[in-house]
């Protein structure tokens, strides 16, 4: 598979960097709008070229998307005037190029999205628990954090409680903590589920599943093939791939990865999984022909 995209968001996730870091997140999750659909085509075909785009390409492919020439310009100069695009000319042409940090928005958002969905190693049936609170008054401090340990997959059943059956992700969670300045005020645990309750209701209390499954059910019945009215029949590969992939990349934001031990059985994340690697694989390669012909330009 080819490696273009996070978020941002996103959307989904994306999904990122602090740009408002939450704000961007929260735009592009799950959004179908030209900005996202934007960043969804720079990170699956510009971040991998490494080459600048014309305008022209740009809002060919959106405008085969549904997105109006116009609207598609603003989002050009909104995505340059947070950063992450620079734009030079050629007489009266114009040619974009991604920045520092919009090449690292991009780069951990393929990372993170193309990793996704793939099968879990064997739990050793241990948890990471988090005990970090933030007072009401700094209700900014508390989004960011919310924010920063849901994008980890970290789920939340109480107040100040954070948790994940993965111990691994304590590193990237104290590195959240750190640069929230909230380290001096947190503490955290790893080991097995004790005697009291069930592990299913903690999952219950922190996470939303069947919200998780019914998303993944829509995109299903969204890009399954076997469809009498699919919305994307009607279009050329390169705007299939990217619906494909601005449809998939929500699910790293919504999505917390658990392992099968603590899902439903069957799990509708497991066929979405399988149904966005067949397609994107198909498509690849006439889709990425289709870009460089169209981002050779006149």
């Amino acid at each position: 598979m080819a490696t273009p995209f996070r978020d941002p968001c996103p959307a989904g996730s994306e999904l990122v960097a602090d740009t408002d870091d939450s704000a961007l997140r929260r735009r592009e999750l799950g959004q179908t709008s030209a900005r996202s659909l934007l960043l969804t085509v720079l990170g699956e075909f510009v971040l991998p070229s490494g080459a600048p785009v014309w305008t022209r390409a740009l809002l060919d492919v959106l405008g085969e998307l549904g997105v109006e020439s116009k609207s598609a310009r603003q989002a050009l100069a909104r995505t340059a005037a947070e950063g992450l695009l620079t734009s030079d000319r050629d007489g009266r042409r114009v040619r974009w190029s991604l920045t520092g940090p919009g090449h690292r928005l991009l780069s951990d958002g393929a990372a993170r999205i193309y990793a996704f969905g793939r099968p879990a190693t064997g739990w050793d049936g241990r948890w990471l628990v988090l005990l970090a609170s933030v007072p009401e008054s700094r209700r900014r401090l508390r989004h960011r954090l919310r924010t920063r340990l849901a994008w980890a997959g970290l789920g939340s059943p109480a107040p100040g409680v954070w948790v994940s059956p993965d111990p691994g992700k304590e590193p990237q969670v104290a590195a959240v903590l750190d640069e929230l300045d909230l380290g001096g005020m947190s503490s955290s645990f790893v080991g097995h589920y004790g005697g009291i309750g069930r592990p299913s209701e903690i999952v219950a209390q922190a996470w939303d599943l069947d919200r998780v499954e019914q998303a993944y059910q829509e995109f299903l019945d969204e890009f399954d093939p076997g469809r009498r009215t699919d919305p994307a029949a009607g279009q050329g590969v390169l705007a299939r791939q990217v619906r494909l992939v601005h449809a998939w990349r929500r699910f790293p934001f919504l999505d917390p990865e658990l392992p099968a031990e603590l899902l439903p059985d069957p799990w509708a994340g497991a066929r979405a999984a399988d149904l966005f690697s067949t397609l994107h694989a198909r498509w690849d390669a006439d889709a990425r022909a289709a870009w460089a012909a169209l981002a050779e330009g006149p």
